[in-house]
C-alpha cells in the first residue's frame, strides 16, 4: 500500500531544506509533507564543506551547517524535521510502493562528473577524490590526515577547485592545479582578478598548470594514481608528479 503526501520534494540537498522551512512557515498540516533522499543526513550547506569541514583548525561538522543557517534561519536537525513530521523516506521501485502527492518539487540538484565520463584511463583509482556531499568531504578529509607530507593534483580551476587547493595546502598537503582555461575561474574573474589571486595561492607554494588538460593516469599495482599525462591543444606531453605519495606510490 502506498503513502500519500501534500507535497512531496524529491531531492535532498539546500533547496529541499529551503523548501521544507518555507511550507512550514505557511503552515503546512504535520504529515502532509516528505522529502526523498539518498543521502543519509538532512539537507545541509554543501559550500562548508570545501571551507570549515576541510581545514585542520576550527574544522567543524554536521549538525552546524545543517540549512538553513546559510541565510541566518535555525538551523534545520534531524530533531526539527521529526518534531514537524517532515520524515526523510527512500523510494524503493523495487518494493513497488507509490508515493502520491499534490504538490512535487523536483530539486535533485546536479551529480558530479567522473573522470571516466570524459574517457580518461585509470579514473577508477582509489586514490582519486570527488567533492559532492558529506561522505566525499571525509573521506578527502581522511586522506589528507593519512597521507599528511604528500603532494596532491587539484584538477580544475572553479570554485570548488579553489577552495579545495586551500584546504589541502593549509593542511600542509602541497598542490598542483591543471585546468585548461587561461586562469583560475574563468567564468567568473576576469585576468586582472585572477592574477591577484593566483599570485596568493602561489605565494602559499601552489604551483599552477594552466592551458592544458589531463589525458590519462598512471598507476601502480597498488591500484594507485601515481602520474597523470597532460595534453595541451597543439601537441601532446607526458608530465609526471605524485598525485597522493608516500612510498608505496612511487613507481
Amino acid at each position: 500500500m502506498g503513502r500519500a503526501y501534500k507535497v512531496v520534494i524529491l531531492g535532498g540537498g539546500v533547496a529541499a531544506g529551503y523548501a521544507a522551512l518555507e511550507f512550514v512557515k505557511h503552515g503546512i498540516n504535520r504529515g502532509d509533507l516528505c522529502i526523498i533522499s539518498a543521502e543519509s543526513v538532512p539537507p545541509y550547506e554543501r559550500p562548508a564543506l570545501s571551507k570549515g569541514f576541510l581545514l585542520p583548525e576550527g574544522a567543524v561538522r554536521l549538525p552546524a551547517f545543517h540549512t538553513c543557517v546559510g541565510v541566518g534561519e535555525e538551523r534545520l536537525t534531524p530533531k526539527w524535521y521529526k518534531e514537524h513530521d517532515l520524515t526523510r523516506k527512500t523510494l524503493l521501485t523495487a518494493a513497488m510502493e507509490t508515493i502520491s502527492f499534490q504538490i512535487l518539487i523536483i530539486a535533485t540538484g546536479a551529480r558530479v562528473l567522473r573522470l571516466e565520463e570524459f574517457g580518461v584511463t585509470r579514473a577508477d583509482a582509489q586514490n582519486i577524490y570527488y567533492l559532492r556531499d558529506v561522505n566525499d568531504a571525509t573521506k578527502l578529509l581522511e586522506a589528507m590526515i593519512l597521507l599528511k607530507g604528500g603532494k596532491a593534483v587539484v584538477i580544475g580551476g572553479g570554485y570548488i577547485g579553489m577552495e579545495c587547493a586551500a584546504a589541502l595546502v593549509t593542511n600542509g598537503v602541497p598542490v598542483t592545479m591543471v585546468f585548461p582555461e587561461s586562469h583560475c575561474m574563468a567564468r567568473l574573474f576576469t585576468p586582472q582578478i585572477a592574477t591577484f589571486y593566483e599570485d596568493y595561492y602561489t605565494s602559499k607554494g601552489v604551483v599552477f598548470i594552466k592551458g592544458t588538460v589531463m589525458s590519462a593516469f598512471e598507476s601502480n599495482q597498488n591500484g594507485k594514481v601515481f602520474s597523470i599525462a597532460l595534453s595541451s591543444i597543439d601537441n601532446y606531453f607526458g608530465f609526471s608528479f605524485i598525485v597522493w605519495s608516500d612510498d608505496s606510490l612511487k613507481p
